[in-house]
């Protein structure tokens, strides 16, 4: 009998692929993970990606980044080809100061066109490293920008529409790290790999032979492309062992498609300090956060009474996320994902308490806009049946055409709204936005900080405050799009230029 599992992985890839690319079963991912015949991969140390400072010269910041094809392990003894930054499979993570200039010596050399998009970064267009920006096979790009933000986690990923689906699921990704003097005169935990840990949460199908399986089949097309093993930091199976009492893990939903309600096993309670483009006003104490593509959050947790502590992914019924219902159920939202097994040290070293305040944010003001703009965001039945149909206000995306131009110096309010059938991350290029409302209530504690991706559910309306700042280029366009890779490939995506 076909197990629950590889029943769920046949909807996703389309029974002919599923039997073409020979996917292992439910029971051979299990012991896949946990050391079984097929594939192995025990526990092991979870990978933390090189922190790269860059190298200043000339008084200008300046990553050295290559684009290139690899092989990595993922199961033990099975060598799997990826792509990556500087290495086989994801980045290093950028090191950078608020009011610091920097370039990017980007070469790509993967055999085929791409680019990178500085997710959250509000920059100048031209060096966005949207779908305009292509670096060609071979070639060099080198966008030079000042560091406008405060400080966060933000990140780094291909935006070759529409090929963004297939490289990110590869490899092409990684993670900026941004300080600022005024989160450096808080007492948070700050060792970047030893109390301070990124967490990319990817979830990938494997063929039989070992290889990333990525899909084009119908389904894939409409729900997005998600797996059913789980990579962290591109290990799988990972552990920590905490050297401190206090963990600031700074999680990105990496993935292309699936969402996650993320908790602790043992139902422990933790503090998130931040959102997708810096810290909030307060520590937020809760059990669970959730997390669509492109969305990052900084959460601290205390281990110092030694009990060892396991991240987790819990099933996403009742949330109405990621799908929702028996959609949701078909497309393997109810599963549960072991993400990281934390490991207390028995010389671990006392950490300070968290701060209870942490910066000052000004409260969101609607009164300050110039103007209110609706985003409709659909899936008509062509997309559903694997054609058209992937729309912002009925239009498909075309890089040809502009579809909204604002004024520099101005805010506005944006509306986006889901009448489709399932949620979509909606993220906004160079901009971070506050959340004003969703469908007229005030946005959750964990949510009131700056944004940069925000989740709209179905038969939502969430209104956004946007203030377009510094820069303006009536010829180069930044993006809006649905942050499901394949959807925004498929033409959930528009495009808005700032003018004088």
């Amino acid at each position: 009998m076909i197990s629950r599992r590889a029943a769920l992985a046949g909807l996703v890839v389309g029974s002919a692929g599923l039997a073409s690319a020979g996917l292992f079963s439910n029971s051979f991912v299990r012991r896949a993970i946990f050391g079984g015949p097929v594939f192995a991969a025990m526990a092991k140390p979870l990978a933390i990606p090189d922190g790269l400072a860059g190298e200043v010269r000339d008084g200008v910041r300046t990553y050295d980044l290559s684009l290139q094809r690899g092989r990595s392990t993922f199961f033990d003894g099975v060598e799997t080809p990826t792509i990556g930054i500087n290495g086989p499979y994801l980045g290093p993570t950028l090191k950078m100061r608020a009011g610091e200039t920097v370039r990017m010596n980007v070469t790509n050399g993967v055999g085929e066109p791409s680019t990178l998009h500085w997710h959250g970064m509000h920059l100048p267009a031209s060096a966005d490293g949207g779908p305009h920006q292509i670096i060609g096979d071979g070639e060099t790009w080198s966008p030079q920008f000042e560091v406008k933000q405060r400080a966060s986690m933000f990140w780094y990923h291909s935006h070759m529409v529409p090929r963004t689906g297939p490289q990110v699921y590869q490899g092409l990704a990684g993670m900026i790290y941004v300080d600022d003097d005024e989160t450096d005169r808080l007492d948070l935990p700050s060792e970047y790999g030893v109390d301070d840990i990124p967490l990319v949460l990817q979830d990938r199908l494997f063929t039989n032979s070992g290889n990333l399986f990525y899909s084009t089949s119908m389904p894939t097309r409409m729900m997005g492309m998600r797996g059913d093993v789980m990579l962290v930091n591109g290990t799988a199976n990972p552990y920590f062992e905490a050297r401190t009492g206090k963990l600031r893990l700074r999680i990105l939903n990496g993935s292309n498609a699936r969402f996650y309600k993320i908790g602790f096993a043992d139902g422990r309670t933790f503090q998130q300090i931040g959102t997708d483009g810096g810290l909030l006003e307060r520590p937020y104490q809760t059990s669970f956060i959730t997390l669509s593509p492109g969305e990052r959050a900084q959460i601290v947790v205390d281990v110092d009474d030694g009990r060892p502590a396991l991240l987790r992914s819990f099933e996403l019924s009742g949330t109405g996320l990621g799908g929702g219902g028996m959609m949701g159920g078909m497309m393997g939202d109810n599963l549960t994902f072991d993400l990281l097994d934390i490991r207390p040290d028995a010389g671990r070293a006392r950490s300070a308490q968290i701060p209870n305040r942490l910066i000052n944010l000004v409260r969101p003001d609607p009164a300050q806009a110039v103007g209110t703009r609706r985003f409709v965001m659909q899936m008509g039945m062509g997309g559903m049946m694997g054609g058209g149909g992937f729309t912002i206000n009925g239009k498909s995306m075309d890089t040809a055409r502009i579809d909204q131009t604002v004024r520099v110096g101005t805010k506005e309010i944006w509306q986006i709204e889901n009448p489709s059938v399932m949620p979509h991350p909606f993220h906004i290029h160079d901009v971070q936005f506050r959340i004003l409302d969703r469908n007229g209530s005030p946005p959750a504690p964990g949510e009131i900080g700056l944004k940069d991706t925000v989740v709209i559910n179905a038969n939502e309306t969430v209104r956004l405050l946007l203030e377009f700042a510094d820069y303006a280029d009536p010829d180069s366009p930044y993006m809006y799009h649905c942050h499901i890779l394949e959807h925004e490939d498929a033409g959930m995506m528009g495009q808005f230029v700032v003018t004088a």
